[in-house]
């Protein structure tokens, strides 16, 4: 067995071993395609208020400025699906993937954890992890290295999996056996597209004006939502998971089994009058950990507000 290969097998099985549901690898290399796609998605201004889109172009479409010297980019997911979910059918909506601790925290510290055994492994590896929090096209990553396609809803489908995971990235300098990508399975299926309230997937998919996506106007967005989208929101206040409840594909989800992605013992039993009565001390206990701090108080109330205004 090479060395190549058996560092390829050593670092797949510790990521397994760490709560890791797929590890694909792929050749560092300048992303010239998915450039030309960047590009032409800013100028349409798909990214709404989201100015740091634009910036650091030249990083975020090569790995080898991130990392230099980088030969690979290890990709991996990490599983957030759970069939719970909040009890009042009336109560304004959480994402899934928000329902634990903070993914980012969670997911980086085991990346940590695989890097160090890379160079205790291995010996002197050069490498940096990332989360979601720095200037690298995952998705397009992932569907390099064998993870998923990504759909028509633009996000990363694994055919045995579904859809209900993060994505996650070594980009560091050591060779290993670069993986196959895998092709598109979404046929003719336009489920995610007619779903969509707000019409934020384009008419044959591929293309996500997030300036309309319920997930950005909850989250990203700053300023007020603006009023066109009253009525449209599916009772969403922080994210939304339409496009992936309807896609066919996550019918093979399966529960995660992270502790830390399980739910504060009473977010999921809040009505919705105790949402529409919460108070700062309350929103402090139950998203302590949790990614819906990064909305802050004023932000969710906001959110609830605009919910509430279509009952008006």
């Amino acid at each position: 067995m090479s060395a190549i290969q058996r560092h390829t097998d050593l670092i797949r099985a510790e990521a397994r071993r760490l709560g890791f549901g797929f590890v694909g690898f792929a050749r560092a290399e300048r992303l010239d395609e998915a450039a030309r796609r960047l590009e032409q998605w800013l100028r349409a201004g798909a990214h709404g208020r989201m100015a740091y889109m634009e910036n650091h172009f030249d990083l975020r479409v090569d790995p080898t400025l991130l990392v230099p010297g980088a030969k690979t980019v290890i990709c991996l997911t990490y599983n957030y699906f759970t069939e719970e979910k909040q009890q009042d059918p009336e109560a304004p909506k959480i994402a899934t993937y928000a329902y634990g601790e903070d993914y980012h925290f969670v997911i980086k510290d085991k990346l940590k954890s695989l890097l160090q055994f890379m160079q205790t492994e291995v010996g002197e590896v050069s490498g940096r992890c990332f989360v979601d929090s720095a200037p690298v096209m995952e998705r397009e990553w992932a569907q390099r290295a064998g993870l998923g396609w990504n759909g028509r809803n633009t996000l990363t489908i694994n055919p045995r999996r579904g859809s209900f995971f993060f994505l996650a990235e070594i980009v560091c300098d050591l060779p290993l056996l670069y993986d196959d990508p895998i092709r598109d399975h979404c046929g003719t299926c336009r489920r995610c597209i007619e779903a969509c309230p707000t019409e934020a997937i384009s008419p044959e998919g591929y293309f996500l004006d997030a300036s309309k996506c319920i997930s950005y106007l909850t989250i990203e967005l700053r300023d007020e939502i603006p009023p066109e989208f009253r009525g449209k929101m599916d009772n969403w206040m922080f994210g939304c998971d339409i496009c992936q409840d309807v896609c066919p594909w996550n019918r093979f989800s399966e529960r995660h089994s992270e502790p830390a992605f399980e739910p504060h013992p009473d977010l999921l039993e809040l009505t919705r009058r105790d949402w529409q009565e919460l108070t700062e001390e309350v929103f402090g206990k139950i998203f302590k950990k949790s990614a819906v701090k990064r909305v802050k108080y004023a932000g969710l109330k906001r959110n609830i507000g605009f919910l509430r205004e279509r009952n008006i």
